[in-house]
């Protein structure tokens, strides 16, 4: 039977693919566990190549810097076209980062392209036996639904480790990962709705109210190429979340509508659209939507609480956000709470 959310919006409910997963706390999460300082953490390349060995010193630094261990996967520097090796080799690296009991969590250098297609390679009872946060964005998003799919661990949305992690991304990375604990990611401005805050900070809300749910999403592009497959989670109830970088409009129309149509928007409690970043078109005199009119278009008639402008994407001192795990937007105050922890304490 269709919702009646679907019904509103015109999209087909689709049956939901499940993978069974070990019996394992509330709802058989099995949480990673917490980072401490000292921690030997995996630097993997599950997407694009890092052949500049220089780009590598400065990665481990920066984990370094962090308070953390650096350990670099055999195939971080190899390169295949724009592959950081062949999909064996980058399914290999990853998998052997799950299986090394030193390791305490995953660091992905780079998104680009790549990481779907080793998802079919993944050794999935390995990952699920041995849970470990991942740490990555863009590309990586990939990786987060599958393992919210069949490993049912959280993981985090956050920076790759080639970029500098600045205050926001670290401190919210600590509050997760290292201290356990749940807080609340807002702007920093407490006038954000109000059109004097800067562009990067001013939430849009589309619909007023709270909502809760697990959080799940990732980039945009990367979550509309996986409808289809058998790596997407259940997202019945979910809190979604989004995020693009360079595309046009009429891209994110596209992508929407695929959401739309795959019966995904019309299942979800509530909805983060955080920034889409360089997402204009260069043709001269356009006059077409503007991405604030696609998402209201596409996000109003859910009739469930929606905001976009959070801090979450292609963007420097990004917040890091727990994937998987409960939390309660605020579609007014354009506020994210983490209602349990991500990690084991």
């Amino acid at each position: 039977m269709i919702s009646r959310r679907s019904a509103i919006a015109g999209f087909c409910v689709a049956a939901t693919w499940r993978m069974p997963v070990l019996a394992s706390g509330r709802n058989g999460v099995r949480k990673p566990p917490r980072l401490r300082e000292g921690d030997t953490v995996g630097l993997v390349a599950p997407a694009m190549f890092s052949d500049d060995a220089g780009e590598v010193e400065k990665i481990k630094r920066t984990i370094s810097d962090i308070g953390l261990n650096p350990k670099v996967s055999e195939n971080v520097t190899s390169r295949y076209g724009y592959l950081a090796g062949t999909d064996q080799q980058r399914a290999k690296a990853l998998n052997a980062m799950y299986a090394d009991k030193s390791v305490r969590a995953v660091f992905a250098v780079h998104g680009g392209w790549g990481s779907a297609r080793i998802l079919p390679l993944l050794d999935w009872s390995l990952i699920r036996a041995n849970p470990k946060l991942l740490i990555g964005s863009s590309d990586i998003t990939a990786l987060h639904l599958a393992i919210a799919a069949r490993a049912n661990f959280p993981t985090i949305h956050g920076p790759n480790s080639f970029y500098s992690w600045q205050e926001l991304s670290l401190d919210s990375l600590r509050q997760i990962a290292f201290d356990g604990g749940t807080p609340t990611f807002t702007s920093p401005y407490v006038n954000q709705n109000e059109a004097t805050a800067p562009d990067r900070w001013r939430v849009t809300t589309i619909r007023k109210g709270k909502a809760s749910g697990k959080l799940l999403g990732g980039n945009l592009s990367v979550l509309a190429a996986l409808v289809g497959t058998p790596w997407l989670p259940d997202f019945d109830g979910a809190i979604l979340f989004l995020e693009e970088a360079g595309e046009a409009e009429y891209r994110i129309d596209r992508m929407m509508t695929q959401l739309g149509q795959a019966g995904i928007l019309g299942r979800v409690a509530g909805v983060v659209f955080g920034q889409c970043t360089r997402c204009t078109t260069d043709i001269p005199g356009y006059a077409g939507f503007t991405i604030p009119e696609v998402l209201r278009q596409y996000l109003e008639p859910l009739g469930v609480p929606a905001f976009s402008g959070a801090n979450i994407g292609h963007v420097a001192n990004q917040f890091c956000l727990p994937v998987g795990v409960r939390v309660e937007i605020d579609a007014h105050a354009g506020s994210i709470r983490m209602l349990e922890p991500a990690v084991a304490i």
